[in-house]
């Protein structure tokens, strides 16, 4: 967002992406050090102290939960049974807030003990004027009495145990990427001798989560996959997922799924009206090809990878579009002379949108070139072409002008100029000075119509990817 609105408004001078780094980095530690102290104090009253972890859990190898427990004193007051509730919201502020405790205990019969935060409440005086006044309206005595508390590892968050576990000075991070049950981490150098402890920390602290992996090398296959080791749990990868509404259904560790990119998926869905035509070259497990299917357009989308082919098919009968999509298993560039070349001359005579989405942004630039020549020789008068295809393609840039290098690279690829042809969009910005863009354009008679292209080509071996996109 902030790299859309700089573009609009910096000065001409100014690199909109420089400046946009340099305003993020300016509010990264302001930004995490106030998400901290609401982590543990979620009111916003400074960083509690309540619970200060055992130094003996200090670089803990093995999860030993019962290491963490520990008995803390606290302020209570003591509150008649029928005022009990106008006094917790007047106290809500001072009273204690902690996951797993209750705020509230049995005292007698005619009363009940309300837990104060010891951070907040320390004595009478404590109490604001509002407070007071509450206090003494309801006729509830002014008198703190303190009350033994034994917090546990079931009360800490997942940050907090794992600040007290891992060597102080060191960054500790309890973010993941969740893809239905599965929690996948990417874990830094130090962090690796702690990596079990890790991983059954984040599966305790987080509902659903049945396992926890950890990505060990880049995507660097033909089929976009990456190695995973198990950190915890039952090692099961066969994940279902909802996104933008449509479940899906994959084997997480054979498959590509990046969570990160629904709001492009939606984005692109968003273009297309019922009775366009979508070539999905690079499809995956279906994220743009099936909600265009449900979106009532016609859909060949493809993919190499077997496996991602198989899970495709598999979440066509899950959302009932078999009849509206087909689906390949080939090479991408074989796709495009393929399938796509075949269906092409009849879908431009039309008046329905055609539309090409090439999302494999580590190469598809580079398969640009398969669309010159693509259909021979320009068709006579009395065979016009009504209507064009609109590509969609992605790409990663790492250059100071993300925007311009993707142009170039792209009108590279196709023999052609694009500069004032095209529009670009940035998707996300995948690490730091590594941006991922989309480039959409209309594939001209220029580039379709020549004799570039041999009538049979022969199909080239698949190129091996190195993504290098980090979690």
């Amino acid at each position: 967002i902030l790299f859309d609105l700089l573009s609009l408004t910096a000065p001409r001078r100014v690199n909109p992406r420089t400046l946009c780094q340099s305003l993020c980095g300016a509010l990264k530690a302001p930004v995490i050090a106030a998400h901290r102290a609401t982590m543990s104090d979620p009111e916003g009253g400074g960083e509690s102290s309540l619970y200060t972890p055992p130094p003996e859990v200090r670089g803990m190898i093995s999860l030993d939960r019962e290491a963490f427990s520990r008995t803390v004193t606290v302020p209570a007051l003591r509150v008649q049974k029928e005022v009990l509730g106008k006094l917790v919201k007047s106290l809500k502020k001072v009273a204690l807030h902690l996951p797993g405790v209750k705020r509230v205990l049995e005292d007698d019969d005619k009363h009940r003990l309300l837990l104060l935060d010891p951070t907040r409440v320390s004595s009478p005086s404590s109490f604001g004027e509002t407070e007071t006044q509450a206090l003494e309206k309801l006729g509830v005595p002014l008198e703190l009495h303190s009350h033994e508390l034994r917090l546990t590892y079931g009360n800490l968050k997942a940050d907090e145990v794992l600040r007290a576990v891992l060597p102080e000075g060191q960054d500790v991070t309890s973010g993941f990427s969740r893809v239905g049950h599965v929690a996948h981490l990417n874990l830094r150098e130090h962090q690796l001798p702690y990596k079990n402890l890790i991983g059954q920390v984040i599966m305790d602290k987080n509902s659903g989560v049945t396992c926890v992996v950890n990505k060990t090398n880049t995507i660097d296959s033909t089929f976009r996959t990456f190695q995973m080791e198990v950190l915890a749990g039952d090692g099961n990868m066969v994940v279902k997922v909802r996104e933008n509404g449509l479940p899906y259904e994959f084997d997480f560790s054979r498959v590509y799924w990046n969570p990160r990119l629904s709001t492009e998926h939606e984005r692109v869905v968003g273009l297309l009206q019922p009775g366009d035509t979508v070539m999905d070259v690079f499809a995956g497990v279906g994220p743009f090809a099936i909600p265009a299917a449900k979106r009532g357009c016609n859909v060949l989308a493809n993919d190499l990878n077997p496996e991602s082919h198989r899970w495709l098919s598999h979440n066509c009968r899950l959302n009932k579009v078999e009849h509206r999509l087909r689906v390949f298993n080939m090479d991408g560039r074989a796709f495009i002379r393929g399938p796509l070349r075949e269906a092409l001359p009849a879908l431009m005579k039309g008046t329905a949108g055609i539309h090409i989405v090439m999302n494999l942004p580590a190469l598809a630039l580079e398969f640009l070139d398969a669309f010159q020549g693509l259909l021979g020789q320009e068709p006579d008068q009395n065979q016009s072409v009504s209507i064009l295809p609109e590509v969609h393609c992605y790409g990663f840039s790492k250059e100071g002008d993300p925007s311009r290098d993707i142009v170039e690279r792209a009108s590279r690829s196709l023999g052609i100029s694009l500069d004032g042809h095209c529009s670009i969009h940035m998707v996300r910005n995948v690490a730091p000075n590594k941006e991922m863009m989309c480039i959409s354009f209309s594939l001209s008679k220029d580039v379709l119509f020549s004799n570039v292209i041999e009538d049979t080509p022969e199909e080239p071996a698949p190129k091996r990817q190195k993504c290098e996109e980090p979690e």
